[in-house]
């Protein structure tokens, strides 16, 4: 990874490479915690219950979380009083939901774009720098099944967690068992540090330990595969 650069230099590369898209301040986002305060409405079609988020010190964290939907980094960021940031594909800033993304201040990433790629590390170094939580979902796909954890990709992962071995590492396991008095229902849980040494341990041990704590906390079934998503049936 290159040399750490101040965020003004960070972010104005980051724009370089993104062109006529609008990417907002990832991480530093002035519009998080108002939009914070008025995501609160939606614990009225919500009920989110959370256990383990006293496991989680102020400062900074990288909470690595299973991927059934797409509300789960927002579930994350709703039921804890933390600044996130999590990456989102470019292609989200590009349409009507993009001012979302760039209040939130989340980190856009380009998938197959070597430079992209290596940018969005570079800012996810500068978030946990400046004291904030970074989320972080390897499965890369949500399941298919909306149900089970697939196989976790490492090209992010890995990296982050070695980028910044000081930083504690949580699974955060997401569940949607059904609804509760009308409201639907969501299950969070949060573990204790991961023990992780990421100057010792090898890629695939790094991996494997997150897979096995997300299946301990979680009590998902494992699936060996990638996940993909489910092809629209031809009319």
């Amino acid at each position: 990874m290159r040399p750490r650069a101040e965020y003004d230099t960070l972010l104005a590369h980051g724009r370089s490479i993104y062109g006529g898209t609008s990417i907002g301040r990832p991480g530093r986002s002035a519009g998080y915690w108002p939009l914070f305060v008025l995501a609160q409405a939606l614990r009225l079609k919500w009920h989110i219950s959370v256990q383990g988020r006293e496991h989680v010190r102020p400062g900074a964290a990288i909470l690595i979380g299973n991927h059934l939907s797409l509300l789960d980094p927002v579930i994350a960021g709703l039921a804890n009083p933390w600044r996130i940031a999590f990456f989102t594909k470019i292609e989200a800033y590009q349409g009507a939901g993009g001012i979302f993304f760039r209040l939130a201040g989340q980190i856009p990433l380009r998938r197959g774009d070597e430079e992209a790629t290596r940018w969005a590390l570079d800012m996810s170094h500068e978030v946990l720098r400046l004291g904030s939580k970074l989320a972080v979902y390897p499965e890369g796909t949500r399941s298919p099944d909306a149900l089970s954890l697939h196989r976790l990709h490492r090209r992010v992962l890995v990296p982050i967690i070695q980028a910044n071995p000081g930083v504690p590492v949580h699974a955060v396991a997401v569940a949607y068992p059904g609804r509760r008095g009308g409201r639907r229902q969501v299950d969070l849980r949060i573990s204790r540090p991961l023990d992780l040494d990421a100057e010792s341990m090898s890629a695939n041990d790094i991996t494997d330990a997150v897979r096995d704590a997300l299946i301990e906390l979680g009590g998902m079934p494992y699936v060996d595969t990638f996940a993909q998503r489910l092809k629209a049936p031809r009319a």
